[in-house]
């Protein structure tokens, strides 16, 4: 089965043919104070998780997951016609409402390569759809999880302006914009180059820190997957410590199960999190071993994290 990473390399040969709002955002903050009230915790997943068994009987499946403890989700599968993996979006919100969960954030993403000037509105065409249809469901978050084409350090800059007119255009109309990393933003680009490498011995810079230089604080916010981060060769509670406000939501991910690999240090990594005020984050899990199901693996993440003691 084709895996999250795989997936967006196989995007963008094609042409492609997690997140803290603050004390803003009134209904996480009255979702927060019901769930310390009453001992629970607020866990999100990425329904990305679940592949096609979500789809099989998708209103059951949403109550199975508040079941389990999940308390929101993050959308995957949008397109432009209206549509969540086939699904009418608000026949889809309607669903999750029944479930009492709540839609926190959803990964989205223009089916453009390269950002040049001359495609830029084709690329503000998509957002301006995707952020009317998302505001009728009443999600807030807006995540990019793609990375585009970053062969140089123009290249990326040229991205990170298109990242700050999206994100001044999501904020406009009182939503956020977010980006989503895997393990490719931390290869490392030259001026002039043609093409980004991963290495750990390098002067060069890395292309998720010219995304957080050359980004709006105000206009764009980021979404760690520490998974990817850590296979990308990089330490994610040191991003987290140098970048308290900028990361404002989490993507939490092992090899399979959280917490089985010994791969991942999430103690740490929540403590971080804990200590930067991050409240949201969102369980992705990519494939299940042969023989498991994806709905018995978010269930066995669920536990694991329910009883864990640093996740608050």
């Amino acid at each position: 089965m084709t895996n999250r990473r795989n997936f967006f390399k196989q995007a963008t040969a094609l042409a492609m043919g997690g997140l803290l709002l603050g004390k803003t955002e009134s209904l996480s903050a009255a979702t927060k104070a019901v769930n310390a009230s009453t001992g629970k915790k607020n866990i999100g997943l990425q329904i990305y998780s679940l592949f096609d068994e979500l789809y099989d009987n998708l209103p059951e499946r949403l109550k199975q997951l508040r079941k389990m403890g999940y308390t929101n989700i993050e959308l995957a599968g949008y397109s432009p016609d209206g549509k969540i993996h086939g699904v009418p979006i608000m026949e889809f919100k309607k669903y999750v409402d029944d479930a009492d969960l709540v839609i926190k954030s959803t990964h989205v993403q223009p089916g453009v390569w390269e950002y040049t000037n001359s495609n830029k509105s084709q690329i503000m065409d998509y957002w301006k759809k995707t952020a009317e249809d998302h505001a009728k469901m009443g999600v807030k978050l807006l995540v990019q999880p793609g990375l585009p084409a970053t062969r140089s350090i123009e290249e990326v800059k040229q991205v990170c302006d298109v990242f700050n007119e999206v994100g001044e255009y999501i904020k406009s109309n009182g939503m956020k914009f977010g980006y989503h990393n895997h393990d490719m933003e931390f290869a490392r680009v030259k001026s002039g180059g043609n093409g980004a490498v991963l290495q750990f011995r390098s002067n060069d810079p890395k292309i998720y820190d010219l995304f957080l230089e050359n980004t709006d604080p105000d206009l764009v916010f980021f979404e760690m997957d520490c998974y990817w981060t850590v296979i990308g060769q990089n330490d994610p509670v040191e991003y987290l410590q140098k970048h308290p406000t900028r990361i404002q939501a989490l993507h939490v991910k092992d090899r399979h199960v959280l917490g089985k690999s010994g791969f991942m240090n999430f103690e740490a990594i929540f403590n971080q999190a804990n200590e930067n005020g991050i409240t949201n984050f969102f369980v992705e899990l990519e494939g299940m071993p042969q023989g498991k199901t994806q709905m018995e693996g978010v269930e066995e993440c669920a536990k694991y994290l329910l009883k864990s003691k640093f996740v608050k």
